[in-house]
């Protein structure tokens, strides 16, 4: 089976692993094609595309734009991308600059409940100083035994209506696909199963998403049950739009491993077929 993992990160963003490691387990798990789609960065795919060059993967560069839609953030993945393209890289920079702002607030919003020092010990946490986030802030919250594990932090803390959680503008819908778009990519919603939304809004979401040229959804991810697979496998055939795969890897022991997720459903029209760099690889529907 050919494996192909189109979703994770380093500590370029909320990762615990260097990009050049990230593309060593890929390899170790025996994935044959790769994105890193860090949170809102794209500084770790030079390194990243040099280890996979090495590795003998190939490599796809990506990103992983935070969206504001309908009040709640929705996660857009970009694959194929130039990481160069002035539009997308402005568009990056504007957002990274909100991201210290509200890892500020944040701090102080778990400082009022009690919980002190955690923008401190969250901003100690990031490799990368511009991309404060949320899973710094839970690994702080379980070091500190505040939380068991990582999925306990979320649970209690960092989530809307729980310490931790504040509102945040991110980047528009339109923004974020014609930034993508711009930059000779293709648009993905990552993870669809995370979000809040019920029937009607998801299909206002996939609607929208699809006008502005938006091509994918993940229908197999760390994020979604097994039980759920079905469900988005039918929707992407529903509304036109093509499937990715993605671990959504951050870190070993947290989720699901990269390159061990299992294959699309057989009807699914993977987002990666006809890609040239694939050209000569066997199997390609099948993972």
């Amino acid at each position: 089976m050919f494996n192909i993992d189109l979703h994770c990160h380093s500590n370029v963003s909320d990762g615990l692993l260097a990009p050049a490691e990230v593309v060593a387990r890929a390899a170790a798990n025996g994935v044959h094609a790769l994105a890193l789609t860090d949170h809102d960065a794209v500084a770790g795919l030079p390194a990243a595309q040099a280890a996979a060059d090495a590795a003998g993967i190939v490599f796809v560069p990506g990103v992983e734009i935070s969206v504001t839609w309908r009040g709640q953030t929705v996660h857009v993945v970009g694959l194929r991308i130039d990481p160069a393209h002035p539009a997308l890289a402005a568009g990056l920079a504007a957002i990274r600059r909100g991201r210290i702002d509200r890892a500020r607030r944040m701090g102080e919003d778990l400082a009022r409940s009690g919980i002190a020092g955690a923008y401190e010990g969250a901003y100690a946490c990031a490799a990368n100083k511009e991309m404060v986030g949320r899973t710094h802030f839970a690994r702080w919250l379980v070091d500190t035994g505040h939380a068991p594990d990582m999925r306990g932090a979320f649970r209690r803390f960092l989530t809307r209506g729980n310490p931790g959680y504040v509102e945040h503008q991110w980047a528009a819908l339109e923004d974020a696909v014609g930034w993508i778009r711009a930059a000779g990519g293709v648009a993905v919603i990552a993870h669809p199963g995370r979000y809040a939304f019920n029937a009607r809004e998801i299909h206002l979401l996939l609607d929208a998403f699809r006008a502005l040229g938006g091509e994918g959804i993940e229908v197999i991810t760390g994020s979604h049950h097994p039980s759920e697979y079905g469900k988005w496998a039918d929707l992407a055939r529903a509304f036109g739009l093509k499937a990715s795969r993605g671990a959504d890897f951050h870190a070993p022991g947290e989720g699901i491993d990269i390159g061990r997720l299992p294959a699309l459903p057989h009807y699914c029209q993977p987002v990666w077929q006809g890609w040239a760099e694939l050209a000569g690889h066997s199997s390609l529907t099948l993972a």
